[in-house]
């Protein structure tokens, strides 16, 4: 993806009204978990510091460049893409609604500073801020409780964001695929160390290894794995 890698420095976090100081913070520590740095406000009610504080774990920094608007047509001027986040369905309230997924993909794709716009944590957005936003997205969730605590559905979507970058860094032991030539050459390593312990002394080697190169790529077993695996047989080999 071409645009992908400033999908999370162009992306703004708006809270419109947002009534919680502490989900401010909670909020803060969501965007730094997943690399977003911009957050503003819009016509937020009156402000508790310490709350905001107290729940914005190492990430007061997202907080201390925070900016404050007077509403949401000011806090979106600047950007070239606005998506409201609602879970309402309506005639005022969007033909075309995405999910987070399918939202960090198409911005992805993408150039120009994004805003995703959350509403109040009790009304959500209202039909007039929603009509400022030119896309709107939606979480899918369980009809016994449709409602997402605002600093969660902030995480979500952050998350997503944040998995749609072109290139992550790996976490020790992390599952990663195999192509089938990394398979394939896995399959020969292992057959040839059979081979080498008289395994094949009649015809079978060829109907093994496809044996073996199907039950790995549709176990999805990871390259660790079956390098374990294939580690396991070559020292019975050498054994012999």
């Amino acid at each position: 993806m071409v645009y992908s890698i400033m999908l999370l420095k162009e992306t703004k976090i708006i809270l419109c009204n947002v009534a919680d100081s502490g989900n401010i913070g909670a909020v803060c520590r969501a965007m730094k978990n997943m690399g977003l740095s911009e957050l503003r406000l819009a016509a937020p009610e009156p402000l508790i510091i310490k709350d905001i504080y107290t729940r914005a774990v190492n990430s007061l920094d997202i907080w201390e460049k925070a900016r404050i608007y007077d509403n949401l047509t000011a806090a979106i001027a600047d950007c070239s893409i606005v998506v409201g986040t609602t879970r309402r369905r309506g005639h005022k309230r969007k033909n075309v609604s995405m999910t987070p997924h399918a939202l960090a993909a198409w911005l992805a794709q993408r150039q120009g500073p994004a805003a995703i716009v959350f509403g109040n944590e009790r009304t959500g957005l209202d039909e007039t801020q929603l009509d400022q936003c030119n896309i709107a997205s939606h979480i899918p969730v369980c009809e016994a409780q449709p409602s997402l605590n605002l600093s969660h559905a902030v995480q979500i979507y952050a998350y997503e964001f944040f998995m749609a970058m072109e290139q992550q860094n790996k976490v020790k032991g992390e599952w990663t695929e195999m192509s089938q030539n990394e398979i394939y050459n896995h399959v020969n390593s292992i057959t040839e160390a059979l081979q080498c312990m008289g395994f094949y002394k009649k015809p079978g080697r060829e109907v093994q290894e496809r044996f073996l190169r199907d039950i790995i790529a549709r176990a999805g077993l990871s390259q660790s794995e079956v390098k374990y695996f294939k580690d396991i047989i070559i020292k019975a080999a050498n054994m012999i």
